[in-house]
């Protein structure tokens, strides 16, 4: 059940970026310090997520970057060096559409299961 929820959540928070971002390009994006807040926002609170996902279903799903999700989130909470936008804008663009991808392909009654895919 943890991992459904877990998964669940993801989810919803790659939507809520995914569905901020759809009208803007990076230019837009940068200059909008509500925005990049409210995304970087949710993609510490994926982080925090995929590091709660057990072991043996992140396994099972290599196809889900549960550790790089994690790296991100520690890279956004103590500000090493500064939040690069133009990587949170890749993120955005290039990897929450993947992401959101596989994450639908999770059956909702197989995510805790250890056969489940």
């Amino acid at each position: 059940m943890r991992n459904e929820i877990i998964v669940k959540k993801l989810l919803a928070y790659t939507d809520k970026i995914l569905d901020y971002c759809k009208d803007f390009d990076y230019e837009r994006f940068s200059a909008n310090s509500l925005l990049v807040e409210a995304c970087v926002f949710n993609l510490s609170q994926m982080g925090e997520l995929a590091n709660r996902i057990d072991d043996d279903f992140a396994r099972r799903r290599s196809d889900i970057p549960f550790r790089a999700l994690y790296g991100l989130r520690n890279r956004i909470v103590h500000d090493y060096e500064g939040v690069n936008l133009a990587l949170i804008w890749e993120i955005i663009q290039d990897d929450l559409p993947a992401l959101r991808d596989a994450l639908l392909t999770i059956p909702q009654d197989q995510s805790d299961s250890p056969e489940g895919r």
